[in-house]
């Protein structure tokens, strides 16, 4: 069994290695990563030129706590794709590369991208 630490560098070098291939076909736009725990999920579009986060969602914010019911489910990951969307679009933003940051890109991964789309991004 691998220790915690031999783990912890398994998946940094998979996350990484999923961002320079992302940076590779980005040609400047933005980039929507996503980070899920255990109880909560995440997603932020971020300008990588810049460096600066320019639109976050996440299950702790509060608008986003009254309307569901659970934070570590489906339903929430596609609340959250959809509010991220709705927010990217509001500032301007359509046009975005997925970074899944290592996950595989299945159950709330995926219903949070699936939503986004729905929602007005272009990835």
């Amino acid at each position: 069994m691998s220790t915690p630490s031999k783990l912890f560098e398994k998946n940094e070098k998979r996350k990484n290695r999923v961002r320079v291939a992302l940076k590779r076909v980005a040609n400047g736009r933005m980039r929507l990563s996503v980070f899920r725990s255990g109880k909560h999920i995440y997603a932020q579009i971020i300008d990588d030129a810049k460096g600066m986060t320019v639109v976050s969602a996440s299950t702790l914010d509060k608008e986003v706590r009254d309307n569901i019911k659970k934070a570590s489910t489906v339903e929430a990951a596609s609340f959250i794709g959809k509010v991220v969307a709705e927010r990217a679009v509001k500032n301007g933003v359509i046009e975005v590369v997925f970074d899944r940051g290592g996950y595989i890109y299945h159950g709330r991964v995926k219903a949070l991208a699936d939503a986004a789309r729905e929602a007005g991004l272009k990835f």
